[in-house]
C-alpha cells in the first residue's frame, strides 16, 4: 500500500520534469536524468509495498527513503519552475528591467538547484542499491498502467449507487407507527444494533418518510459521534428547527422568503446563532419547540451521559403533551435505556439469509450487469454462500458486493469463499475493506479513499469541495477527453458503486452525486491505514507545542495532518508538511511551511496568516471557511500554482489584492463579504487565469468601489466559466446581464440583488442548467425568454411584478425544479405541454395568485408542491385538491 502514497508523487514529478526541461537550460541534463531515475523507481514500488506489508523492517526504512526523495525532487523542480513562471509574468519595459535586475540572483538559484538535484540523485542511487540487496523485483507493467491513463469513454452513474434499504420494511413500519401514535407524552424511540447493522440507514428512511413529515411540525437531525460538544449539537438543532436567519442577510428586501436558498448558494453561515452561549441556545430551542410537535433525531449516540450534556443548562426538549418524539440510534443498550422518559427500544436484527442475498445481489449483480454474465446461476450459487458469510451485516454485504461487482469472475468468487474460514469473526470487516481497497484499479483511487481519514467522523462531505482537494493533492491524473473534475467525479461514482461511500444527496441540476459520507467503521479503517502507510495523520487532541503529532509511531513523519475538534491548536512546524486541514479549531497559529500544497481550515481564528501565506509558493488550494483574522496580502500573487481559493463564510479584513489575478492556474474562486475592486482595464487586458471555471463573489455594502465599466471588462475575459455567482448589496448594476454573450460554457448562474429590470436579456447561454435571479422589480414576463433555454433544469426567480404570466406549450423542455418568489402575478396561464419534466414546484409570497392554475394538472411529472406564505390559497382550491388526489405531495407553512 506504500505504492498508493508514493506513486502519485512520482508520477507528478515525472510529468513535471518532462514539461520543465525547456525552462532549466542551466540544469537541463540533471533534470532529465532525475526524471529517468524517478520513473525507474516507480517500477520497484509494487514489490516494495508487498514486502513492507509482510513486516520487513528494512523495507520500511526503504519506503520512508523513497517517499522523502520523491517529495524532495518535486519541491526542487517546482521551485525552479516557479522562478521561470514568475519571470514570464514580468512583461513590458519595466518587466525586462526587473528580470535583468534579478538575473544574478536567478543564476545563483539555478546553480543551487543543480546541486540539490545531484543530492537527490545520490539518494536515489543509494535506494537502488538497497533495493538490490533486499531482492526487490522490478515490475515494468506499473509504468504502462500509471503513465498512460486510458479514456474509458463517457462517465456513467446510476441512482442505484445510492444507499438502498433492503430487509427492514417491517422495522420501518413499526418505528414509524411508534413515532406517530396517539401517545401524547414526549417519548424516545431507540434503535439499537452493532456497527454496520444499518441503524442510520433505517433511521434516515424513517426521517424522510411522508407519514413522518406530515405528522410533525418541525424536524431536526444531528449526528452525535464519539467526540462531540453539547453546545455545537444544540446550535445545529436550532438552525434546523427555526431556519434561523442572520441579520446581514435579513436586511435584503427581496430575500424575505428566500434567504435559505441564498445562504446555500453563497455559503452564508448563521453567525448570530454561533455567537450564542449554551444556555441561550437551549432556551431558544425550548421556547420554539414548546409551540410545535417535533421530532429530533440523535444519530450515533455513544455515551449514557449524552442526554445530560444536552440538557445541563436548561431542559431543551419540552413535553407539551402533543406527541413529540426523539429518535435515537446507538450501539449500546445502556445508552438506549438511560434516558429518563418513556422509551421504546427497538433491537435491530441482522438480515436473514434471504434478505442478505437481496442486498448482496443488488450490489454484486445489479440488473445492468446481469446481461453480460453467461452463467448467472453459478454466480448466484457462490453469491448466496458469500452473502451468508457476512452474518447479516448490511455494511459487509454492501462492500463485499461492490467489490465482487468489479470482479465478475467465478474463480475469484470461489477463491474468496475458500479463504473465508481462515478469517476470524472480529476481523471480517477489516479483511473485506482491505480486499476492496487493494482491488481499486489504480493508486490514484486508493489515495482518494484514504483521504477520507482527513475528515471528522460522520462528516457530510460536499463532493465539489472534495474534488478540489483531490486535484490539489495531485491524486487525479490527466485523462484523454476528460477534465480533471470529470475524472474525479468518475472516482466518486466508482467508490459509490463499491459501497465505500454512502450517497446522501444528488444535484438536481446535473444528476451528479453532490453529498456523501462514509460509515464510521470504514472511517476508522481509513485512519488506521493512512497512519500505517504514513499517508496522513489525524489529531483530536490539543497540541501544546509545535511539531507534536498524534501518530502512534513517533519515528514516522507524515506529510499530511488533519486536526479535528480541538479547543486550542498550535499547528506543527514540521518543515516538510504538504497538507494541513483543520475543523472547528478555536485558534490556529500557522507556522512557516515552505512546501505546503493544501491549507483547509474551518471555524477558526487565524494568527499571522498574511505574513505566512505569501511564502507558500507550492500552494494549490486555500480554503478558509468561517474563519476570522484573514487578510489577503499582495504577496498572494506569488502563489503561481494556486488552483482554488475558497473564502466563503470568511469576512476579509482587507481589499482583495489585484495580484490575485496574476495567478495563471486559478480554476475556482469563491469570495464572500469582501471589499473588491475589479482590476483596472490596463491590468485586465493581461488577466492570467484564462482557465477559471468557477467565480463566486458576495460584496459587502460598505467601502466597495465597484466601478461597473471595469467590472464588465474584467468579467468579459472569463470566457471559460461554467459557474458564475454574484451577489451585491444594495443592488447589482443591470449591465452585468450583458456579459453572458461572452460566456458560452456557463452552466450555473446565480445573481442578486437587482433593482429594476425592464426585461431579461435574450443572450443567456444555451448551456445554462441552473439559474437563480432576484430583483426588486422585473417588469416584463420573463417566461418567453427563459422557456427557450433547452438545458434549463433548475429555475429560482424573484421579483416579477407583471399581472400576467404565460408558460407556453413545449416551453421548458427539461425543467425539473421551479421556485417563484414575490411575484405579483394575478393571471398565470400554463399551456398543456409546458414543463413536461417538472417534479418540484415552490411558490413563495406570490400574494396575488389566489388560485392555482388549472394547467398544473397537465404536468405529468409533478410530485411535490410547496406553498410558503401563500395564505390566500384556500384548502378548497380545486387544483390543489386534484393534485393531492393524484398523489402530489403538498407541504409548506401558509
Amino acid at each position: 500500500m506504500a505504492q498508493s502514497a508514493v506513486s502519485t508523487v512520482l508520477g507528478t514529478v515525472g510529468s513535471l520534469a518532462v514539461q520543465e526541461t525547456t525552462f532549466l537550460c542551466a540544469v537541463n541534463l540533471e533534470v532529465g536524468l532525475l526524471k529517468d531515475e524517478l520513473m525507474r523507481l516507480k517500477a520497484y514500488l509494487k514489490d516494495v509495498d508487498s514486502k513492507w506489508r509482510s513486516g520487513n523492517a528494512r523495507v520500511a526504512v526503504l519506503v520512508s527513503q523513497i517517499r522523502d526523495a520523491a517529495y524532495e525532487a518535486q519541491n526542487i523542480i517546482e521551485a525552479a519552475d516557479h522562478m521561470a513562471k514568475r519571470n514570464r509574468l514580468k512583461k513590458g519595459f519595466m518587466g525586462a528591467i526587473s528580470r535583468y535586475a534579478r538575473l544574478p540572483t536567478d543564476l545563483v538559484a539555478l546553480r543551487k538547484i543543480g546541486v540539490e538535484i545531484q543530492h537527490v540523485r545520490r539518494k536515489l542511487n543509494e535506494i537502488f542499491a538497497s533495493a538490490e540487496k533486499l531482492n526487490i523485483n522490478l515490475d515494468n507493467n506499473v509504468l504502462v498502467e500509471d503513465e498512460s491513463p486510458q479514456d474509458d469513454g463517457p462517465i456513467h452513474q446510476n441512482s442505484e449507487d445510492d444507499v438502498v434499504m433492503v430487509g427492514f420494511e417491517d422495522e420501518h413500519e413499526e418505528i414509524v407507527d411508534k413515532l406517530v401514535d396517539n401517545d401524547y407524552l414526549l417519548s424516545v424511540v431507540s434503535i439499537v444494533a452493532m456497527g454496520g447493522a444499518g441503524k442510520t440507514t433505517l433511521a434516515r428512511k424513517v426521517y424522510t418518510s411522508s407519514r413522518v413529515k406530515e405528522h410533525f411540525d418541525t424536524l431536526a437531525w444531528v449526528t452525535v459521534s464519539q467526540k462531540f460538544k453539547g453546545v455545537d449539537l444544540l446550535k445545529d438543532i436550532m438552525k434546523q428547527i427555526t431556519g434561523h436567519k442572520d441579520e446581514s442577510v435579513d436586511q435584503m428586501k427581496e430575500y424575505e422568503v428566500g434567504k435559505n436558498i441564498m445562504k446555500q448558494i453563497t455559503g452564508h453561515k448563521d453567525e448570530s446563532v454561533d455567537q450564542m452561549k449554551e444556555y441561550e441556545v437551549g432556551k431558544k430551542i425550548n421556547e420554539f419547540l414548546s409551540q410545535k410537535r417535533y421530532l429530533v433525531v440523535l444519530d450515533d449516540v455513544w455515551e449514557t451521559d449524552t442526554w445530560e450534556k444536552l440538557n445541563r443548562t436548561i431542559k431543551v426538549f419540552p413535553d407539551e403533551t402533543n406527541s413529540s418524539r426523539v429518535l435515537l440510534t446507538t450501539r449500546k443498550e445502556d445508552v438506549a435505556n438511560h434516558v429518563q422518559m418513556p422509551t421504546h427500544v427497538h433491537h435491530l436484527k441482522k438480515l436473514d439469509e434471504e434478505k442478505s442475498w437481496d442486498l448482496f445481489s443488488s450490489k454484486a449483480l445489479p440488473p445492468y450487469k446481469r446481461y453480460a454474465i453467461r452463467d448467472v446461476d453459478e454466480f448466484e450459487k457462490l453469491g448466496r454462500k458469500l452473502a451468508k458469510k457476512c452474518d447479516g451485516l448490511p455494511l459487509a454485504l454492501g462492500v463485499l458486493g461492490g467489490y465482487l461487482s468489479k470482479n465478475l469472475n467465478a474463480q475469484i468468487w470461489s477463491d474468496i469463499l475458500s479463504d473465508w474460514p481462515a478469517t476470524k469473526d472480529g476481523q471480517m470487516m477489516s479483511v473485506i475493506l482491505a480486499r476492496s481497497y487493494k482491488d481499486l484499479p489504480n493508486h490514484h483511487l486508493r489515495s482518494c479513499l484514504l483521504y477520507f481519514a482527513a475528515f471528522p467522523e460522520d462528516y457530510e462531505i460536499h463532493v465539489p469541495h472534495l474534488i478540489e482537494l483531490w486535484i490539489a493533492e495531485s491524486f487525479i491524473p490527466d485523462t484523454p477527453n476528460h477534465t480533471l473534475e470529470e475524472t474525479a467525479r468518475s472516482y466518486v461514482i466508482e467508490l459509490a458503486q463499491r459501497s465505500l461511500v454512502q450517497v446522501v444527496d444528488r444535484s438536481t441540476t446535473h444528476g451528479w452525486i453532490d453529498r456523501i459520507r462514509i460509515h464510521d467503521i470504514l472511517h476508522d479503517w481509513c485512519i488506521q491505514e493512512a497512519r500505517q502507510d504514513v499517508f496522513l495523520d489525524t489529531s483530536n487532541k490539543t497540541v501544546d507545542q509545535a511539531g507534536a503529532s498524534s501518530s502512534s509511531s513517533d519515528n514516522l513523519i507524515s506529510y499530511r495532518f488533519s486536526f479535528q475538534t480541538s479547543s486550542y491548536q498550535i499547528l506543527p512546524a514540521t518543515p516538510n508538511v504538504r497538507s494541513l486541514l483543520g475543523f472547528k479549531l478555536s485558534s490556529v497559529s500557522l507556522p512557516k511551511l515552505r512546501f505546503l500544497r493544501v491549507l483547509c481550515i474551518e471555524d477558526s481564528t487565524l494568527k499571522d496568516f498574511s505574513s505566512v501565506i505569501g511564502r507558500c509558493i507550492h500552494l494549490r488550494l486555500l480554503r478558509l471557511r468561517y474563519c476570522e483574522g484573514v487578510a489577503l496580502p499582495s504577496s498572494i500573487g506569488k502563489l503561481l500554482y494556486l488552483q482554488t481559493i475558497d473564502l466563503r463564510g470568511t469576512i476579509l479584513e482587507s481589499v482583495v489584492p489585484n495580484s490575485l489575478w496574476d495567478i495563471p492556474t486559478l480554476r475556482h474562486v469563491y469570495l464572500r463579504n469582501c471589499f473588491f475592486s475589479p482590476p483596472p482595464p490596463a491590468r485586465s487586458v493581461r488577466l492570467q487565469p484564462k482557465e477559471l471555471q468557477s467565480f463566486a463573489l458576495l460584496l459587502d455594502p460598505v467601502g466597495t468601489d465597484f466601478r461597473c465599466h471595469d467590472m464588465m471588462i474584467f468579467l468579459g475575459q472569463l470566457n471559460q466559466l461554467t459557474t458564475f455567482c454574484l451577489f451585491m448589496h444594495p443592488n447589482i448594476p443591470a449591465e452585468v446581464l450583458n456579459i453572458f454573450a461572452n460566456m458560452p460554457h456557463l452552466v450555473d448562474i446565480s445573481l442578486g440583488q437587482f433593482d429594476v429590470l425592464d426585461k431579461l436579456p435574450a443572450e443567456f447561454p444555451q448551456s445554462v442548467r441552473s439559474l437563480f435571479l432576484s430583483a426588486d422589480v422585473i417588469k416584463q414576463d420573463p417566461m418567453p425568454i427563459l422557456e427557450k433555454l433547452p438545458c434549463l433544469v433548475v429555475l429560482r426567480l424573484w421579483g416579477y411584478k407583471g399581472q400576467t404570466m404565460c408558460c407556453s406549450s413545449q416551453g421548458f423542455p427539461r425543467l425539473q425544479e421551479l421556485l417563484l418568489g414575490s411575484f405579483s402575478t394575478e393571471v398565470w396561464r400554463m399551456e398543456e405541454g409546458a414543463m413536461p419534466k417538472l417534479s418540484h414546484l415552490t411558490l413563495q409570497s406570490c400574494k396575488k395568485i389566489s388560485k392555482l392554475p388549472v394547467g398544473l394538472l397537465h404536468l405529468p411529472s409533478l410530485d411535490h408542491l410547496e406553498l410558503a406564505f401563500m395564505t390566500q390559497i384556500s384548502e378548497d382550491d380545486i387544483t390543489l385538491n386534484e393534485l393531492r388526489r393524484k398523489g402530489c405531495e403538498i407541504c409548506g407553512a401558509r
